[in-house]
């Protein structure tokens, strides 16, 4: 009786198991090529680290690979150097020149924003209790906000970035309620959509979601750890994605589902500047970046926001090395 009991038992598991991939590989749409839009982060810090002319950076990306979706962000540490003294000239002129080319911009606002260490808090917010460095990071945000609000070419704001990733960056574990907050007051000060992100591999989304206007997911395929001390490619199909959003939908409805930072630069244990050709091409070569452009338009997603365009313009210019370049340019229509 035990074993009929326990055959019974496989056989519903591999029965269960077979429905789930045949619904994981029947979920969602994958869109034709023609479909699909595309846009790049770009980071003021990034491309200052890599030692480039960020200025001169950014309009190649503007008018050379005719990039009119961008992710901006407002690091707080730039913006507010002392409390209460706001420094805007460089943020108003990458919205300047976006808004003269017609460009549109996601701009990121909050504590933790786009590139390590995640977490970009002015050093005299150190000393600061929790409620003290809190009721601070209202009062930027709001002054981002009013300011940037008139800004016609503004689409979103996004709060913070993968705020529910506790396990990355240096930063202090997440206050949902805290989190909660911040939407509230950007809310209140605006009618745009607010962005809420996430890991597509490391996270569940729910939490997410569910505070979303947009939400916004990473798309990664070879990662480096830093707690693993190895490289990671992680086991899945585009048909993961599909899935997962279908599922999460049931908890959460967000207008729009979008992918706001797909993978398009190496990722090792320190900066690519002091990697290798062969290093770098574990996590990101040309054949690589290809392959992702295809996984992502499987996964079910129509837009995408690529992260790497200062490597490839850092690569065009100081190694001599275009091809990624010249690729993009195929995305953007170039």
């Amino acid at each position: 009786m035990f074993k009929r009991l326990l055959r019974f038992k496989n056989i519903l598991l591999v029965v269960f198991g077979l429905m789930l991939v045949i619904l994981m590989l029947s979920l969602g749409k994958a869109y034709d090529k023609d479909e699909l839009v595309y846009g790049v982060t770009f980071s003021v810090k990034q491309a200052r680290h890599l030692g480039l002319d960020w200025q001169k950076t950014y309009l190649s990306i503007l008018d050379d690979l005719g990039v009119r979706r961008l992710r901006l962000s407002a690091y707080w540490d730039e913006v507010e150097p002392q409390p209460g003294e706001y420094v805007w000239s460089d943020l108003d002129w990458q919205v300047s020149q976006a808004t003269s080319r017609g460009a549109s911009v996601i701009l990121a606002i909050g504590g933790r924003l786009p590139r390590w260490p995640e977490c970009h808090f002015p050093t005299w917010a150190a000393d600061l209790s929790k409620e003290q460095r809190q009721a601070k990071l209202l009062g930027y945000l709001k002054v981002a906000v009013e300011r940037y609000r008139g800004a016609a070419k503004i689409i979103a704001w996004q709060v913070e970035n993968e705020p529910f990733l506790n396990q990355f960056g240096e930063c202090p574990n997440l206050d949902p309620d805290f989190l909660d907050q911040e939407i509230a007051l950007v809310k209140s000060l605006d009618s745009r959509p607010v962005i809420i992100t996430d890991s597509g591999e490391l996270s569940v989304w729910i939490p997410a979601a569910k505070r979303a206007d947009i939400f916004g997911t990473t798309m990664y395929r070879d990662t480096y750890s830093r707690f693993l001390k190895s490289y990671i490619h992680y086991p899945i199909s585009p048909a993961f994605f599909r899935f997962k959003q279908r599922v999460v939908g049931w908890f959460a409805k967000p207008e729009d589902w979008i992918v706001i930072e797909l993978a398009a630069e190496p990722w090792g244990p320190t900066s690519y500047k002091e990697m290798t050709r062969e290093e770098k091409d574990r996590t990101m070569s040309l054949t690589k970046l290809k392959e992702i452009i295809e996984f992502s338009r499987q996964a079910g997603f129509r837009t995408f926001y690529l992260w790497g365009a200062e490597w490839w313009y850092w690569e065009k210019e100081v190694n001599n090395q275009p091809v990624y370049w010249e690729y993009a340019k195929t995305l953007f229509g170039k």
